[in-house]
């Protein structure tokens, strides 16, 4: 299903766990890391296109995530010729793409890349949301780039660790009784 300027409809995924690192998978048999993907099949809107690809490409359910936000418009990358097949060349340009902002509500150990019959990963890992995007095929960085910007006011805040804080405080006393006993704190 294109569109009349040649683009495919599709759903891109940025998925977060609790300190704001990204989902990446790593295609099968190849080298190249990649947020999930999919197309939006004929008669899907472009939420039920993502739930369908979370699915088959991470094996999360809509109960395992809440949604953040996703761009307000089509994000589009053109696909180079030397990847198209060639029956496809001339009519097919490319991709259009609504990215959605997801935060991970269940755990780790729910990831299943092996839910479907035709794994579309791996492998896959947590990295910080602001990773360089070597590791993305060039012609889709652009799209990440652009997707990761505008959703990057969604992110939910993140606390401090615990043991951070605690030692914050540790050390903020002791300061505080040294200054007391030299007698500091009351001149």
């Amino acid at each position: 299903m294109l569109d009349r300027e040649g683009y495919r409809p599709n759903v891109g995924i940025i998925l977060l766990n609790a300190r704001n690192q990204v989902f990446w998978g790593k295609r099968v048999s190849a080298h190249s890391w990649q947020f999930p993907q999919g197309g939006i099949n004929a008669g899907e809107n472009p939420e039920q296109a993502m739930y369908r690809e979370l699915y088959e490409e991470v094996g999360l359910k809509q109960a395992h995530v809440h949604i953040l936000g996703r761009t307000r418009n089509w994000l589009r990358y053109d696909v180079p010729q030397q990847y198209l097949r060639r029956d496809s060349r001339g009519i097919y340009k490319g991709q259009k793409q609504i990215w959605y902002l997801l935060q991970l509500t269940g755990r780790d150990s729910d990831v299943c890349l092996r839910a479907t019959d035709h794994p579309e990963f791996d492998a896959w890992r947590w990295n910080e949301y602001w990773i360089p995007l070597e590791s993305v095929i060039e012609f889709k960085r652009e799209v990440y780039q652009q997707a990761l910007s505008e959703l990057s006011r969604l992110l939910p805040r993140v606390e401090p660790r615990t043991r951070y804080l605690r030692g914050n405080v540790r050390h903020a006393r002791a300061e505080a009784a040294a200054k007391a006993v030299s007698g500091e704190l009351f001149k």
